[in-house]
C-alpha cells in the first residue's frame, strides 16, 4: 500500500511537471509567494485557467496555497522537487547498470568469437 501511494504521488508530480506553464509556475513560486491573480498576468490565459494549473500543482505537492484576505498565495515546495529528483536518480541507476551489463555481454561475446 505504501509503495502504491508513493507511486501515485510520483506520477502526480511528473504529470504536473509535464506542462511548461506549470513548470514555470513552480519556478516562480519557488522564488517567492505569488497570488494566483499575479501569476495569471504572466500568461496569455484566464485567471481560472491558471487556477486549474495551480490546483494540479497543489495536488502533486509542488506548491501550497494559503489564503491572505481575498487572495490565495502560492508558494513552492522544494521537498517535492527533491523527491522527484530522487526518483529520477533511481531510474538513472537502473539504466546505467543495464547499460553496463550490455557492455559486459558484448565484451564477452567479442572475446568468445576470437
Amino acid at each position: 500500500m505504501v509503495v502504491d501511494q508513493h507511486r501515485v504521488r510520483t506520477d502526480r508530480v511528473f504529470h504536473a511537471l509535464a506542462d511548461p506553464t506549470r513548470r514555470d509556475i513552480v519556478r516562480r513560486a519557488l522564488g517567492g509567494e505569488h497570488s494566483v491573480s499575479a501569476l495569471a498576468r504572466a500568461y496569455p490565459m484566464s485567471v481560472a485557467a491558471v487556477q486549474k494549473h495551480v490546483s494540479v500543482l497543489e495536488r502533486a505537492g509542488l506548491v501550497t496555497k494559503i489564503r491572505s484576505g481575498r487572495e490565495q498565495l502560492v508558494r513552492g515546495n522544494v521537498k517535492a522537487l527533491v523527491e522527484a529528483r530522487r526518483a529520477l536518480d533511481r531510474l538513472e541507476e537502473v539504466w546505467r547498470s543495464r547499460i553496463e551489463r550490455i557492455g559486459e555481454i558484448l565484451a564477452e561475446e567479442e572475446g568468445s568469437s576470437r
